[in-house]
């Protein structure tokens, strides 16, 4: 299907073309085109290139969303692919929508994901989903710093005459990461049963036990017997909270609160935002640890 559909946005572009004048090719503005997939690759990116004024990066998602797994490339979406002379993927499976175009593209692609020690894919019990490894690396602050390494070394290979700034950047946003997870090492409760699959990184990195975590899609809510797991769950390890992401459903979520008791509260994957640079990655993973420390604290 996805095949389908990114075949129909091409299709859509040559129609285009026939049915119209040939549109004008941008002249050459001496800038390398730097076109990041995701809103965190966006910000890696966007910190390890900060003041290189030869150097334009831009997003190509850019809404609020919890998963990428049913994405379709739009038109502009392939434009922006067709532009790009370099592009950033987290890679780990998570752009499997971008497959066809860049089997099209001749631009060299940077994947983060490169180093790092991927774990096994989880949530998607019951749902129409292959995906091997989880994808969701950056939710590890020190994953974040490879990624970030990944993209010094990728920009270095096509613009070497930028290697010094791209590494100084690089440095100083790794330095301002933090492995410290002392705030959630006297948690009360060291259990996480979360409604998207992203938060399994973040778990092992923080000390934190993740036993049970749902990716709810539109057409794909938790099962009856997923709600009783969660219920047990709950009373068993005695949890006062569980967690959903900003943009996904908390519907479920809601109704095995009333059936618990436990409240609910809400996690960041930092798929979207306004800012770049290493700041608001920061902001909401600090967003994210002081929130679990109240939920569980």
């Amino acid at each position: 299907m996805k095949k389908l559909l990114a075949a129909a946005c091409t299709l859509s572009l040559l129609l285009s073309a026939c049915s119209s004048p040939a549109a004008t090719q941008p002249e050459d503005d001496g800038k390398l085109h730097v076109l990041a997939t995701t809103y965190p690759v966006y910000l890696f990116t966007t910190a390890v290139t900060e003041d290189v004024d030869s150097v334009e990066v831009s997003l190509l998602v850019n809404q609020q969303t919890s998963c990428l797994h049913d994405y379709t490339l739009t038109v502009s979406d392939m434009k922006a692919i067709e532009g790009a002379d370099v592009i950033v993927m987290n890679g780990a499976g998570l752009e499997d929508f971008m497959a066809d175009a860049l089997a099209a593209s001749d631009a060299p692609v940077i994947d983060c994901s490169e180093g790092i020690e991927l774990l096994p894919a989880m949530g998607h019990e019951g749902h129409d989903h292959d995906t091997e490894y989880d994808p969701h690396i950056w939710m590890s602050q020190a994953s974040a710093g490879v990624m970030m390494n990944n993209i010094l070394h990728g920009l270095a290979e096509v613009d070497e005459a930028n290697l010094d700034l791209y590494t100084e950047n690089c440095s100083a946003a790794t330095a301002q990461l933090s492995a410290d997870n002392a705030g959630l090492a006297e948690l009360a409760c060291p259990y996480l049963i979360t409604f998207h699959d992203g938060f399994q990184y973040f778990s092992q990195e923080n000390g934190l036990t993740l036993l049970k975590a749902i990716e709810e899609e539109e057409g794909a809510e938790a099962s009856a017997a997923e709600i009783k797991e969660i219920v047990a769950l709950i009373a068993e390890y005695d949890i006062p909270a569980i967690f959903t992401e900003v943009n996904g459903s908390d519907a479920t979520a809601q109704a095995i609160a009333r059936e618990t008791g436990c409240a609910v509260y809400q996690l960041d994957m930092i798929m979207s935002g306004d800012g770049a640079g290493i700041q608001p990655y920061l902001d909401a993973m600090e967003k994210n640890m002081d929130t679990i420390a109240e939920a569980l604290g």
